[in-house]
């Protein structure tokens, strides 16, 4: 999952995120505001157009209710209207005469009076004169409206809808008598159509909206909602529920009629065109991100093209190739970073030149101290090896060690330049040689095995490389302890049969941890002999192989060592080196 990712942690695709992002970013908060600030717009606007159509509801049923009033007074005012009440009121009989000279006076204001059915006059004692028949008032409309229309001394009392008739919108008044001191003469209903006072919306089946037409006691007169108005007219909320949907409340009130009209919007109505606008944002938006990516992808790739030609060019120098990068037609700061790099290759590869020749002519003078600094080492320990010798030998056994010192010098001191690799054969018969002169001082104290299988006999290695090792294994092993000492040499293939491993191992007095520290710590850092001499075989050793074989070495020098159990040292190297060596 990492290795995929970073596949893709590219630079064309970290400018492609971050434009994006910044694009996306752009969006967001561009439609958010044009949303919030277009939706707001609708939404008031909604909002006033609905309080506009109430307020013209209402000024449509004050003008309505004007009318009605007017006719009404028109009726109880007239004079044969007057007269047949003030007989009644006086307890005189009406003729059959007066009441239908009443009832066409009233057909004709009721003629020339829009929406309303019918005026029924009734006597102070709720009997009716007209239409003439034996009906009561209070059987009509009940006794509390009567009381109404009593409070309101002559004002119009709104009823509402007939209870006997559905169509019909009633109203009531008391009607005063002008010639006998406005005493109360009777009462007059008036039957208004119902359509008269239906509002704007009624039959707008696609908003669902509802309206309530209420008296100054808040009592419904007129409402096209189904259900029960009392907790609308109760909630001072803006927003209310009803059915599981959100409604506006929207309330205007008439002074001169003291009716309260409340109309009921659906809050999706409001905000149908706000969908339309929501809709057509992210349209947009992802019409623009689209064209902005296309467009972020192209000029990400533009910028990022020249610069990845660059790095594979530069890539190419992990691979010893350091080349110049053809020039690609780009920017400045790119053209200007292209040929800042091919300057670098120029310099670069002719310094790695005079380097390498420089390095050539090092390797060849340190390994060189290095091969003169083992020489007067070795000789200086064989010869003290010598004196110890000389008083116990006799002539033959001087001989025999005369002839084994002069091989070793012969070895030891060839030019360089003519035997600087040996095979692995003419390095163990060396040792073996030292180790004979070495038996001569030790005699039984000093013994010694060399595990060498014959097929390794001819692989080439840097004179020297095993016989400091030994040496030091005799000084320190056999040399610090008085019991028998054993040296052995292994060479050993590894697995794959690409390298050898070379152990000296002797069984000594070992050396402590801390004494071992010291020894590594010498080695590593090139010091004299920190120890009895002990580190000066093993850091020159441990150059050799670094100077020899470079990254080609398979495993450094190392050392392990235990007290009263013994010291070994090993290396691992390369079986095939003799053609990759510094010459």
């Amino acid at each position: 999952m990492l290795s995929k990712l970073q596949k893709w942690n590219t630079m064309r695709n970290q400018i492609l995120v971050v434009f994006l992002i910044v694009m996306a970013i752009v969006l967001l908060i561009v439609g958010s505001l044009t949303f919030n600030q277009v939706s707001n717009m609708l939404k008031n606007n909604g909002e006033k157009q609905i309080q506009q159509t109430a307020i013209e509801a209402n000024g449509r049923l004050e003008s309505l209710y004007e009318q009605v009033n007017t006719a009404s007074k028109l009726v109880m005012t007239n004079d044969k209207i007057q007269g047949i009440l003030s007989k009644a009121y006086l307890g005189r009989k009406v003729s059959f005469a007066e009441l239908q000279e009443a009832k066409g006076t009233v057909n004709t204001i009721q003629a020339n009076t829009e929406g309303i059915f019918s005026f029924e006059i009734f006597t102070k004692n709720q009997n009716r004169l007209l239409p003439n028949d034996d009906s009561s008032l209070a059987a009509r409309i009940g006794k509390r409206w009567i009381e109404q229309a009593d409070e309101a001394k002559g004002r119009l009392v709104w009823i509402g809808e007939d209870p006997h008739n559905s169509d019909y919108i009633l109203a009531l008044r008391q009607v005063n008598l002008m010639g006998n001191d406005y005493g109360k003469g009777g009462y007059l209903l008036v039957r208004i159509y119902h359509n008269y006072f239906q509002f704007a919306n009624q039959d707008d089946n696609d908003t669902n909206q509802y309206s309530i037409l209420l008296d100054k006691d808040l009592k419904p007169i007129l409402s096209n909602y189904t259900g029960s108005p009392a907790p609308i007219i109760n909630n001072d909320e803006s927003i209310i529920s009803v059915d599981h949907k959100d409604y506006m409340v929207t309330k205007q009130s008439s002074k001169d009629t003291g009716w309260t009209l409340i109309i009921l919007t659906p809050v999706k109505a409001l905000t149908k065109g706000i969908n339309v606008l929501r809709m057509g944002i992210i349209i947009s938006g992802v019409i623009g991100f689209f064209i902005f990516f296309i467009s972020s992808l192209f000029l990400s790739t533009i910028i990022t093209r020249p610069i990845i030609k660059l790095t594979k060019t530069m890539q190419k120098a992990s691979e010893g190739s350091l080349s110049l990068n053809p020039y690609v037609p780009t920017v400045n700061e790119i053209n200007e970073l292209n040929s800042t790099y091919n300057q670098l290759v120029k310099e670069t590869n002719h310094l790695i030149k005079m380097v390498y020749q420089k390095e050539i002519i090092r390797s060849q003078s340190e390994l060189k101290a290095l091969q003169a600094q083992i020489n007067p080492h070795f000789l200086f320990n064989t010869l003290d090896a010598l004196r110890w010798s000389l008083d116990d030998k006799e002539e033959e056994e001087l001989a025999e060690l005369v002839i084994a010192m002069s091989n070793l010098f012969r070895y030891t001191i060839t030019k360089q330049s003519d035997s600087d690799w040996v095979s692995i054969k003419e390095e163990i018969n060396h040792i073996e040689d030292y180790l004979d002169i070495m038996k001569m001082r030790f005699g039984d104290q000093l013994n010694w095995n060399l595990n060498i299988a014959s097929e390794w006999d001819d692989v080439k290695i840097p004179k020297l490389l095993i016989q400091p090792l030994v040496e030091n294994a005799v000084l320190h092993g056999a040399g610090n302890t008085v019991r028998p000492c054993t040296i052995t040499v292994s060479i050993q293939p590894s697995i794959d049969q690409q390298s050898l491993e070379i152990i000296v191992h002797d069984d000594g007095p070992g050396m402590s941890q801390e004494k071992l520290d010291v020894v590594k710590h010498s080695m590593t850092e090139g010091g004299g002999p920190s120890i009895k001499g002990n580190g000066m075989a093993m850091s020159n050793v441990f150059k050799r192989l670094l100077l020899y074989y470079h990254a080609h070495l398979k495993r450094g020098l190392t050392i392990s060592s235990e007290v009263n159990i013994g010291t070994t040292i090993s290396f691992e190297i390369p079986v095939n080196m003799e053609e990759t060596r510094v010459v």
